[in-house]
Formats: C-alpha cells, structure tokens, sequence
C-alpha cells in the first residue's frame, strides 16, 4: 500500500505543471486593467514615501556616522534595506502593473526576484540582530555593555553574507525565481514543491533559514525581555533618579524594536501564509484575486519603519529635554537609535547629542 502511495504521489509530481508554464505568455495580467492601475498608483505612493523616508534616516545618521553605536548602526543597515526595496525592485512592479504585463522578460524576472528576497532577508536578519542586542542589553548586562562598534560591523558583514547566499542558492541549481500568478511581478519558486522532492526540500529549507528561524529568534528574545521587564521593575523603583530615567528609556527603546519587527511579520506574514500554501496544498487552489493582496501588503514593508523613527524620535525629544531648552532639545536630539545606555554617564552622553 505504501508502495502504491508513493508512486501515486510521484506521479502527480510528475504530471504537475506550474503556472508559468501552462501558458505561452506567463507575464500576462491576469487582473483587470483597472485592478492593475490600482495597484500601480500603491505601490507609486509606497514606493515614495518609503525612498524620502529611509533616505531621511541615512543622511540624518550619515551626519554623525562617526558617533553612531552599535544598534544605531543596526538601524542604518535596516534603512539601507529597506531603501534597496523601494529603489531597485518597485520600479519594476510599478512600470509592469501600469502596462498590464511584466515588460522585463525572464532576466528582468530573475533579476526582481533575487532583489526582492536578498533586501528582504537581509531586513529581517538585522531586525533579528536587533533584537539579539536587546537581549543582551536588557537580560545581560554584561555581555550587553560588552558589544561595540566593530562588533556591530562584523555582524553586518555576516548579515550581507547570510542574505546573499540564500538569495543566490536558486541560480545553483536547486530552485528558480518566477513570475506571481497574476502575472506582473516575480517571486521565489514556490511552485517547485509540487514538482519534486527536491522543490520541497529547497522551499522548506528557505522558509526555515529565512523566516521560521528569525522569527523565533526575535520571539525568544521579546518574551525573555518581557518577562524580565515584570521582576525587575520593582527593583528599579528604589534606585536613584537617573538610573530611572536610564531604565524608562532603555524599555522605550525596546519597544520601538518590538514595533517595528511587528510591523514587518504583519506585512510579511500573509504573504508566507499564501506561499506555503501554494507550495504545499492544492495546486492553484489560491485565488488569482486573492494572491495578489498579500504580495501589495509584504511590499508596503519598506515604509512602516521611518514613520516609527519619527513619532518615537519626537516624544523622546520631550523626554530628553528636560535640562536643556526645548529649542536647543529638538534640534540635537534626533538620533534615529534602537539603544541606549543604563549608567548614568552614557544618558548624559546621549542627552547632549
């Protein structure tokens, strides 16, 4: 019976054909025209405010590169991540949904895909090394206070390294880049899972390294703060005033990496929802319609984080005024960072950039 199973599931492998290939023009819209215009004037909109709005961070932390710390150096990477998105793939999709059809062919195609995955997981392995820092600066003083600037330069060049890899692993070989089924964008492959075993093995391998694996780490390293957060705050109750003040600003920090990793599996996850399931259920069992949703909302990612910098980077000007002139406060003390510091020396630091 085993044996019958097996070849019957070989079999339907064999005899799957992906939706590319179904069709003599895969590129074709399978939207309509007015679907298409929609979706190109979002993704115009996106795709502006998210440039204007990473390439504010750059320039702001650019200025006093030479100052930054390690996170902050976290949250310039996150921002150049971010504005690869924005700069090299939506042009893309924009010129394709406005034409009706993608008009970049299977190079531009493969090309578009690669980008979109490389800037991707380099986006969520920062966010992943975010969190780590968090980690250690709320859980573990000691190894907290422990990373400088080198480290936080080691670390991006393992981030680089990390997202190269797995975006380049399909032009090996072991699994390809193809257009949506809407037809005017371009993806990872999922598709290949229902071909061959080793289609599964590729995608499972891609959603455990690139999502499944991050993702924890970032959960892991949320709820071990969390937790510490409750037992501690006691503690912190009775020591003097600055140390205080350190504390409320170390946690407010935490919150805005909390903030915006959330924002980016709110974005992300729905997308992953619909690829797992065109990998591993039904073939073409997902809704044109209903695919092309999740794919808009995973490319708004790129726009959430600088309007987070912004709204937090103002109420901490108001907190960290509090011995210098609100004029002079505002205009120093825009640092775009996800860290900061318990002692009271590196607070004043901070308080006068």
């Amino acid at each position: 019976m085993s044996g019958m199973a097996s070849d019957h599931n070989n079999s339907s492998q064999e005899e799957y054909i992906p939706h590319y290939l179904q069709k003599e023009d895969p590129f074709a819209s399978k939207l309509s025209r007015e679907a298409d215009i929609i979706a190109g004037f979002y993704l115009t909109i996106i795709g502006i405010l998210s440039t204007l709005g990473n390439g504010y961070v750059i320039f702001m932390c650019s200025k006093r590169k030479k100052k930054l710390r390690p996170a902050e150096i976290m949250t310039v990477n996150l921002a150049v991540c971010d504005l690869g998105i924005s700069v090299v793939g939506k042009p893309f999709s924009i010129i394709s949904f406005f034409s009706h059809r993608w008009m970049f062919g299977w190079i531009g195609c493969r090309w578009y895909g690669w980008a979109g995955f490389f800037f991707g997981c380099g986006s969520l392995i920062t966010m992943t090394a975010v969190s780590l820092d968090r980690y250690l600066k709320i859980c573990h003083l000691s190894y907290g206070t422990w990373l400088k600037r080198h480290h936080a330069f080691i670390c991006l060049a393992i981030i680089w390294a990390y997202a190269t890899f797995w975006a380049t692993v399909p032009f090996a070989g072991v699994g390809s880049y193809a257009p949506e089924p809407f037809g005017t964008s371009c993806t990872l492959d999922w598709w290949l899972a229902q071909a061959s075993v080793a289609g599964q093995a590729f995608v499972l391998s891609i959603l455990f390294f690139c999502l499944l694996f991050p993702t924890a780490v970032i959960v892991f390293s949320y709820v071990k703060i969390i937790l510490k957060v409750k037992s501690s705050t006691k503690e912190v109750a009775h020591y003097d005033t600055r140390i205080q003040n350190s504390h409320i600003l170390e946690m407010k920090l935490t919150k805005v990496a909390m903030l915006i990793c959330a924002g980016f599996l709110i974005a992300w996850i729905p997308y992953a929802v619909v690829s797992v399931w065109s990998a591993f259920g039904r073939p073409d069992s997902v809704p044109i319609q209903f695919s092309v949703v999740p794919t808009l909302l995973a490319k708004s990612a790129a726009m959430y984080n600088p309007i987070i910098y912004q709204v937090i980077d103002c109420k901490f000007s108001c907190c960290r005024s509090g011995g210098l002139k609100a004029k002079s406060s505002l205009k120093k003390s825009r640092t775009y960072t996800i860290s900061a510091h318990r002692d009271s020396a590196a607070m004043n630091e901070t308080q006068l950039e």
